[in-house]
Order: C-alpha cells, then structure tokens, then sequence
C-alpha cells in the first residue's frame, strides 16, 4: 500500500468502526415517520475527515448502508493516482512531415513579398 492512500477495510463493520455517527431528523418525504424520528444518517471517517450524509430512505439502518456506500466511493476516489504516462518517441517520418510542411509555408510566403529592384 502507497504512503499517501487512506486504508479502506473491507468490511462495512470495520469501516463503520473508524467513523463517528449522527443521526438527525431528515424532513421531506416520508411523512410524520421522519419528521418525528431520527432517520438521517451522517458519517464522519476518523482517519481522512471524509464525511457521507444520507437521507432519502425513511429507515434508518438503509439510510446507514447508504452513506456507507457513499463513503466508500468518496475513500476509493481520494486513494485513486492516475499511471503514470509513458513517453513515446515521435516517429522520423512525422518529424520529416512537419519540417516539409514548413518549408512548403515558407516559400509561400516568400512567394508573396515584393520583388526588389536589385542596384
């Protein structure tokens, strides 16, 4: 594992024991049911500061699975280094093309300036 990456167990017990929970009263859909219960669920991962909020379900357990989830996508997407780009040599025959092309432009343009009266 690289220095720089969170560790990310794979169990969502484990996951869910490095996080600090809060559970909120949600509002909107769902009736009295989540305006009188504490249904929505914020999770705070200790070791990053990463947190997931989740609410759109009227349970509270669905509402944890999800924001777990979310987590764990937000944790993979921080862990997550591009490759490394390779460099690859630029072909001679590409190099001849663009010198060609720019002697093609600059007789052209020579072709274009006015002819001196030479003394």
């Amino acid at each position: 594992m690289k220095a720089d990456t969170i560790p990310l167990p794979e169990a969502d017990a484990d996951l869910l024991a490095q996080c600090d929970v809060m559970t909120y009263r949600s509002g909107g859909k769902g009736g009295q049911n989540v305006n009188k219960v504490e249904t929505a669920v914020r999770l705070r991962h200790r070791p990053s500061g990463v947190t997931a909020a989740s609410q759109k379900e009227r349970s509270q357990s669905q509402n944890k699975r999800s924001a777990l989830e979310s987590l764990r996508r937000k944790i993979e997407a921080l862990n997550y280094r591009a490759p490394k780009r390779i460099k690859t040599k630029v072909p001679r025959s590409v190099k001849m093309g663009i010198l060609d092309g720019k002697k093609r432009r600059s007789e052209k343009k020579r072709s274009r300036a006015r002819i001196r009266a030479e003394e």
